[in-house]
């Protein structure tokens, strides 16, 4: 399942769980993959709170509580680590992460917590989404295999990495240009780990944004940043991406471009890459901005004029992508449609 399905399934999910109608879900899939950053930005968007519980870190007796004497009975004093209304909110997600780490003990006391929505005389507000991850076994992480009585407990959904979602996640992050038009150029190395091998640095989503946050800290010191970048996505892959950015100085004016200049089209295929995602960087930059309308009709003209008209559709739906539905609006649109209307269809939601 791609990222942005995910994303809306667990949405509904979290405001079901207001009407009663929620479903516990249990998010598989391999390292670096965004299962966790996915919830956090759900309960973002809804300014809900995520308590995040990790049973691998913790023993039986922790879930449980502590046992104190109240009179001639025993009561059990509740964790505060679990969701409270009064300290929490009334709506959130608790997210059990890292499930599949947990011992087979300790994901046992948590039975009666997932799918009852209790433990003991605790009971998890109305409000609140009860969601899962965790690595498959294949996946070389601290895993156990689930337990029968603990899988069926969840809905069960498998992540999948998908480019165009990372795509419109690091224009909207703002990640650095360069790499987005290194994975739209070697589409492949978005997620390459191969679990026989063991690999201590690979290419993943998450590892691509330590890419990013390399290339802020030693771009200046050409020296180091090949180092930086193989130490966050490997040897391989920090190689090719950093004689890709040092090619990138016969990248077209991309500002001549913006004021509507005839700027010929490169023809080496990873500058064409690497124009067309710098154009939808900035095309995100003035969105909302006074000048948007006329910078997105001159992104539109230059779209054109890609010799490989698949290039030109690829930048004008990342910028879809990014800056909404108005891109629709504008007469160099229709212009542009008609030229490539035998390469492309749209649907009804645009891309």
């Amino acid at each position: 399942m791609r990222p942005a399905e995910l994303s809306t399934i667990l949405e509904r999910e979290f405001l079901g769980a207001s009407s009663g109608i929620h479903t516990p879900i249990m998010v598989w899939g391999p390292p670096g993959v965004g299962k966790s950053q996915i919830v956090v930005q759900l309960a973002a968007r809804h300014g809900a709170a995520v308590v995040d519980v990790r049973l691998s870190q913790m023993e039986p007796s922790d879930l449980r509580g502590i046992p104190f004497r109240d009179g001639a009975l025993v009561e059990w004093a509740v964790p505060a680590l679990l969701p409270d209304s009064a300290r929490h909110g009334a709506t959130g997600i608790l997210f059990l992460d890292e499930i599949t780490s947990a011992a087979p003990t300790v994901s046992a006391a948590a039975y009666q917590l997932i799918l009852d929505r209790r433990l003991g005389e605790y009971r998890v507000p109305p409000g609140w989404a009860i969601f899962a991850a965790g690595n498959r076994q294949g996946d070389r992480g601290v895993t156990y295999s689930m337990p029968a009585p603990l899988a069926n407990r969840f809905a069960h959904l498998t992540l999948d990495v998908h480019l165009d979602d990372w795509v419109a996640w690091a224009h909207a992050h703002r990640l650095d240009e360069r790499v987005i038009a290194f994975l739209r150029f070697r589409p492949e190395l978005l997620f390459d780990f191969d679990p026989a091998h063991n690999p201590v640095a690979f290419p993943t989503p998450r590892s691509w944004e330590f890419a990013h946050r390399a290339l802020q800290k030693f771009e200046d010191h050409d020296g180091l940043l090949l180092a930086a970048l193989q130490a966050c996505v490997g040897p391989a892959a920090g190689v090719e991406l950093k004689a890709f950015i040092d090619n990138l100085d016969n990248l077209p004016d991309i500002d001549a471009i913006l004021r509507g200049d005839e700027v010929p089209v490169p023809q080496e295929i990873d500058l064409q890459y690497a124009v067309a995602c710098a154009l939808v960087n900035r095309a995100l930059r003035v969105n909302g901005h006074g000048d948007a309308a006329e910078t997105h009709g001159r992104i539109l003209d230059y779209a054109g004029r890609f010799p490989q008209r698949e290039m030109g559709v690829m930048l004008v739906s990342d910028m879809h992508r990014a800056v909404g539905a108005r891109l629709f609006e504008l007469p160099q649109f229709s212009v542009w449609a008609k030229s490539v209307a035998d390469v492309m269809v749209f649907g009804s939601d645009g891309r």
